[in-house]
């Protein structure tokens, strides 16, 4: 279920289509795989698996906007490729709108397709990077206590330790011994290793942002920094 390698979903309703479809991509060295339906693809398709999903605009029983609509619903982040025989350019329109990443009109250039499916894949491809950086990140965040967190918060802002000692109204030694703590649970060596491993890493492609160091720390419910201005009962 979670074959490294990408794999294109087709789904339309035309048997002839994804007959032509998967032909067409099975051609460049992709895996495929067909569905007539939008419902058959969901009950089939797991988050898990990278890829695209290639799908007609216009199904019975469900559209593809119909489906691009329940994948929200669902938070299933896949790419999007639009095609259609109707040429209509308001469902089109609203279909990039709501995130699909590229639409082709029926009958297409099998080049166009080909290129509009290998930058979807490129675009789930790094979408995954992102997640797993983040994911790598929140959990070695994870091993540090709510107060340590809240002040490698502070120091990944460029704050000095005085500084975040009055901030905390904590004593300029406390903050010292939660930084020690601090590098040596991240295996940090400087506090540039620690903004590195809170950002997420130096592998970033030009242009890509890593998520936010206050989202990555602060999101999840058992990381809820208390007592933010309250001395620390031991340290301080």
């Amino acid at each position: 279920m979670t074959d490294s390698k990408p794999t294109v979903f087709i789904v339309d309703d035309d048997a002839s289509v994804r007959k032509a479809l998967r032909l067409l991509i099975k051609s460049v060295g992709l895996n495929v795989e067909t569905y007539s339906s939008g419902r058959e693809f969901l009950a089939a398709y797991h988050p898990s698996m990278p890829g695209c999903l290639v799908l007609d605009l216009r199904m019975p029983n469900m559209s593809g906007l119909e489906l691009q609509d329940e994948l929200r619903k669902r938070s299933i982040d896949i790419p999007l490729v639009f095609i259609s025989g109707h040429g209509d350019v308001a469902v089109a329109t609203q279909a990039l709108k709501a995130g699909a990443m590229d639409f082709v009109e029926k009958p297409f250039s099998d080049q166009l397709l080909l290129e509009s499916v290998q930058q979807a894949i490129l675009n789930d491809q790094q979408k995954r990077k992102r997640r797993a950086r983040h994911e790598a990140v929140a959990a070695r965040m994870r091993i540090l206590t709510p107060r340590e967190r809240q002040i490698a918060l502070l120091v990944v802002a460029g704050k000095a330790s005085k500084q975040i000692a009055a901030e905390l109204l904590i004593s300029q030694k406390t903050v010292e011994i939660h930084r020690s703590h601090i590098m040596k649970k991240l295996g940090a060596k400087c506090v540039a290793d620690v903004v590195r491993i809170a950002l997420g890493g130096m592998s970033l492609p030009t242009g890509e942002a890593s998520a936010p160091m206050e989202t990555i720390m602060r999101s999840p419910a058992d990381w809820n920094l208390e007592a933010t201005h309250r001395p620390d009962p031991v340290l301080s």
